[in-house]
């Protein structure tokens, strides 16, 4: 690392999104990731779509017995 850095052209917020989302970085047990990734494969889908609709039945379950 430089001892300074030069700052005097910099511009404020230029990588600023207001919209921006921020997600969520999740960290599965290596048992888990395996099984949903062979589980995403052979339903041919997306980890992180399986993921998701996994997560929502729960949700509904959950509010269901609520």
């Amino acid at each position: 690392m430089k001892a300074e850095y030069d700052f005097s052209k910099g511009e404020r917020g230029k990588f600023y999104k207001a919209e921006a989302v921020f997600q969520t970085p999740i960290y599965l047990k290596k048992d888990v990731d395996d099984f949903i990734r062979h589980l995403a494969d052979t339903k041919g889908k997306d980890v992180g779509e399986l993921v998701n609709d996994l997560l929502r039945r729960n949700i509904r379950l959950i509010q269901s017995i609520q």
